[in-house]
């Protein structure tokens, strides 16, 4: 039997022994009524179903009893203002619980323990430690309620399973009828909630000494009749106490009476037979006067019929042990790939999560069986995976959006397996949630659930999953719960600001995604940069779904008297003028382009709001002279801002780099040259301008010829999205 007690701990949570760190353990709970029936008859109501996630919100540590301990030790308070201030840092709580126990204050001890299990509760040595804290004080039933209390939450800890028996063995009264009855509920659950992980041997190998120990060699040899069907690590030597077991005891003893009877009137049958034959074979020798076949005792056994019924035991059961010993096989170089089966904070190595996501991909595909298995049969297993080398199979959209739940206990297993050590990894519970989602929507939401409220409080992105998924089944008000919650956990965070503005728009509520983002706004006036964003997107709900271009105009001009440096806002108030009527919004237009041009910009972007108003200028103004007044306007900028206009709008500040012309022939740029206009020659000059002097008409004479010239790039070269998608520049090059 397990030895009883708690091993030592280091300081970030996990075992020193070896052995302990062996059994993997999955965050998932039986059902919610385990904690009664415990109570009524001492067992736990584990269904054989896969692990169900636990309600976060069903949590209750055991109430704290009075004791006659005073004040809190001295450090206590500072360590416990510590681990609170920054509860993600694990060696704070650490630190803490260290303290405690050093201190053997059992009231510190409890809170501490109770407020860490809370925030890290796969860390199942800290379960053991509270239980064994509740019964060095003397409070039995209290050390149970922890136990209880931990498999809840991690019902495949084989060690926290034997910790719990080996409890109720230490304190129950086994003279009494009904304690073996309760040891035995309790095994069953144990078995049926954490017998099928690969490491669960020691809690096997634990029913069935115990049963030894009752005297109940039967219920011993079922015992390990349904281990033999498990593949686990040991597999073999089950196998081997099997044996042992059946040769150490009559087969009446050991067997059902059923399967008894029938393989003794097997053998009976086939000694008949043989014995006919020896007959024959001895006819003509004669047995002397008064000797007679020797006869068996009516109701007896000889040793030659046990040791057959025996042989036919072990012939059955070697039929189960070939089966089973290639589903061993056959999994055996995922397991090995699996370094770290238990809870840590420590990041893992992309090989251990490339391992899981193998090992996964493969038993969906074991179930899938239309899939494509990623091992195939004929293949030679050690080639799927090797220690230290990755481990492959197939894709996962390629087996999960395919598999009909039928029998897919072994794949829920995994899968939490997968959720300990990878608990603080969201791609695992994304999938995880994908492959429920197909079964049962509810299943779905559990695993959600224990994802962002106890694992994973602080990444936003499973947060949204869920929101998504609560409103891709048309539950809004838990999506709009989450989404709050969320918000509140990370203030701050403009994503999910606008997650929630989006979902009241999609459900129709347009006021209150408004409302949102004005909020967002109002509060974000001390974040210039973020107070742009928000201004941004709040503009074009209202120009875009609102229809309201003035309150969108407001929005970003009360904006930019914030935030007056701040390009985009003027970008989009250019583009609010732009996309209205030409007629009416030429002096919006070209007072958005002043406006820009007296903020503090950088030159090249100055530049490109001076092209903006001369191809708006270009493309609809309806008086030359008004086209001619922006062109020179824009000429002045280039020789104010220095260097040339191809250096400006490249970003090259080099006054001396050599400029390519369309020939292909390198030319020396000189900042001292102001820029002129190049000689383009007209084909077809533009008739005569009237009061408009000769300078001026050749200056847009070959304006417009450079105008046929795709020669410069576009707005998108300046980093700048191109809103109004225009290919060409609009002044000439030099």
């Amino acid at each position: 039997m397990a030895a009883e007690g708690s091993e030592e701990m280091s300081g970030n949570g996990e075992l020193e022994e070896s052995s302990a760190m062996e059994a993997s353990e999955v965050p998932a709970s039986p059902q919610t009524e385990m904690a009664e029936n415990s109570e009524e008859n001492g067992s736990l109501a584990v269904a054989p179903e896969a692990p169900v996630a636990p309600d976060p919100a069903t949590y209750s540590m055991p109430q704290a009893a009075e004791d006659e301990e005073g004040e809190l030790p001295a450090d206590f308070e500072r360590l416990w203002k510590a681990a609170h201030d920054n509860p993600q840092d694990f060696t704070s709580w650490t630190d803490l619980l260290q303290y405690c126990e050093q201190e053997s204050h059992i009231t510190a001890s409890r809170r501490a323990l109770e407020a860490f299990l809370a925030r890290y509760p796969l860390c199942y040595g800290y379960w053991k430690k509270f239980a064994d804290l509740e019964r060095r004080a003397g409070y039995n039933n209290k050390a149970e309620e922890v136990c209880v209390q931990g498999l809840q939450v991690i019902p495949l800890s084989v060690d926290l399973w034997i910790h719990y028996i080996n409890l109720l063995l230490g304190t129950l009264d086994m003279n009494l009828p009904e304690s073996p009855m309760r040891i035995r509920s309790v095994f069953e659950d144990a078995v049926a909630a954490a017998g099928l992980d690969f490491h669960s041997d020691r809690l096997w190998d634990l029913y069935v000494e115990w049963e030894k120990e009752q005297g109940n060699m039967k219920n011993a040899t079922a015992v390990l009749d349904r281990v033999l069907k498990v593949p686990t690590q040991l597999y073999n030597t089950h196998y081997d106490k099997f044996k042992e077991h059946l040769n150490s005891h009559e087969p009446k003893e050991v067997l059902s009476p059923e399967e008894y009877e029938e393989l003794r009137a097997l053998c009976r049958q086939s000694q008949k037979a043989e014995r006919a034959e020896r007959a024959q074979e001895e006819e003509e020798e004669e047995r002397p006067p008064g000797e007679e076949e020797p006869a068996t005792p009516e109701g007896t056994d000889s040793e030659e019929l046990m040791q057959k019924i025996r042989e036919q035991v072990l012939v059955r059961r070697d039929k189960v042990y070939q089966d089973n010993e290639g589903e061993v096989r056959k999994r055996w170089h995922f397991e090995d790939a699996i370094k770290r089966p238990y809870f840590h904070v420590k990041p893992l190595d992309r090989l251990q999560l490339r391992s899981w996501h193998s090992y996964l991909d493969w038993e969906i595909a074991q179930l899938n069986k239309d899939t494509k298995d990623p091992q195939d049969p004929q293949q030679d297993p050690n080639q799927t995976a090797t220690e230290g080398s990755e481990v492959t199979a197939q894709p996962q959209e390629q087996s999960e959006d395919a598999v009909v739940a039928h029998d897919d206990h072994r794949v829920r297993i995994l899968y939490e397996r997968c959720l300990i050590a990878c608990a603080l990894y969201e791609e695992f519970w994304t999938r995880y949630t994908q492959y429920l989602e197909a079964q049962s929507v509810d299943e779905a939401r559990a695993v959600f659930k224990r994802a962002c409220e106890i694992h994973l409080i602080y990444k936003p992105n499973i947060h949204m999953q869920w929101a998504t998924f609560e409103e891709r089944h048309g539950d809004l008000t838990e999506a709009r719960r989450v989404l709050e919650a969320l918000e509140k956990t990370l203030p701050g965070l403009a994503v999910v600001r606008l997650r929630r503005a989006a979902l009241e728009r999609r459900a129709g509520q347009l006021d209150q995604s408004e409302a949102l983002l004005q909020e967002a706004v109002a509060e974000s006036k001390e974040k210039p940069t973020l107070h742009a964003f928000y201004s941004i997107k709040l503009a074009r709900l209202l120009l875009k779904l609102g229809r309201d271009p003035t309150r969108a105009r407001t929005v970003l001009q009360e904006a930019l008297e914030i935030s007056p440096d701040n390009d985009k806002l003027h970008l989009n108030l250019l583009e609010l003028e732009v996309s209205g009527d030409p007629w009416a919004s030429a002096e919006a237009v070209q007072e958005c382009v002043t406006r820009a041009l007296a903020a503090p910009l950088a030159p090249h972007t100055k530049i490109l709001f001076s092209q903006r108003g001369l191809q708006f200028a270009e493309d609809y103004s309806n008086s030359i002279q008004s086209v001619l007044s922006v062109y020179e306007e824009h000429q002045k900028l280039l020789r104010e801002l220095g260097g040339t206009k191809r250096g400006a709008e490249n970003g090259d500040e080099d006054p001396e780099k050599l400029s390519k012309s369309d020939d292909g022939s390198a030319v020396a740029v000189s900042a001292q040259v102001p820029p002129t206009m190049p000689h383009v020659p007209i084909t077809t000059p533009p008739p005569p301008v009237m009061g408009a002097d000769a300078s001026s008409q050749a200056a847009y004479g070959g304006y417009s010829s450079w105008y046929q010239q795709p020669q410069y790039g576009s707005y998108g070269n300046y980093g700048y999205q191109n809103t109004w998608n225009y290919s060409q520049g609009y002044y000439p090059p030099s």
